[in-house]
């Protein structure tokens, strides 16, 4: 929550713009409150948190964005995977804040979106992107905290490689180059270990696409999430 206050009689030189937060120290805009700009992206950047919640009064503003969402859906009950989640995209993703919209969602409220990617409330917690053509599922919440795992799955939305694999499948692993040993002149090739498949990433099409403005946006919200 931010709040302005304007005091119209203090000479623009002597005036200051502080940053209040319950969990952090008091910051002052560090430059000249002359760039207007600058001003807004430093506000912006304080009073709009990095990782938000979805919920269906919402979901048209953020939609209307144009940002893809990368989307925890949870247990209602399982606050902590908020956390984990929130620190994660704080470690990984900082730099990916102007092209993806980071958000949470309550997977009993949002189980329509779960349905379409072959999952249930049981299931949760559960992440995803929706790139408003298709959800792509991230395929193991396990891998959550693994670091790179979370900024690579958003970075191969970004490059395409998820799209791509959708229509034509996995792309290929190239073999390993054989090992070979020579012991006593005799040579042996040791690399035998069978080329594992790559991870197929589940995709299912968009739902929140659905949530953009149109005529029948309270029908959509009501009956199709």
């Amino acid at each position: 929550l931010c709040v302005n206050i304007s005091f119209s009689r203090v000479p623009i030189e002597k005036q200051k713009l502080l940053y209040y937060s319950m969990t952090a120290n008091t910051e002052e805009y560090p430059d000249s409150l002359d760039n207007l700009d600058a001003v807004h992206s430093w506000v912006s950047n304080k009073c709009l948190p990095l990782v938000r919640e979805i919920t269906f009064e919402n979901a048209e503003e953020l939609t209307e964005e144009g940002l893809p969402f990368l989307i925890l859906f949870y247990k209602p009950n399982d606050k902590d995977i908020i956390k984990v989640y929130t620190d994660q995209v704080m470690q990984q993703l900082l730099d990916q804040k102007s092209s993806i919209n980071f958000l949470y969602a309550d997977g009993n409220t949002f189980a329509h979106p779960l349905q379409h990617l072959g999952k249930s409330i049981k299931d949760l917690p559960v992440l995803a992107i929706d790139s408003f053509r298709h959800m792509y599922l991230f395929p193991n919440i396990k891998d959550l905290t693994v670091p790179g795992k979370l900024k690579q799955f958003v970075l191969d939305l970004h490059s395409g490689k998820l799209h791509r694999e959708f229509h034509d499948g996995p792309d290929p692993v190239p073999a390993a180059s054989p090992v070979v040993v020579q012991d006593n002149n005799i040579v042996f090739d040791t690399s035998s270990k069978p080329i594992e498949n790559p991870t197929v990433t589940p995709v299912a099409e968009s739902v929140f696409i659905k949530l953009k403005p149109s005529q029948s946006r309270y029908t959509v919200l009501r009956d199709e999430l």
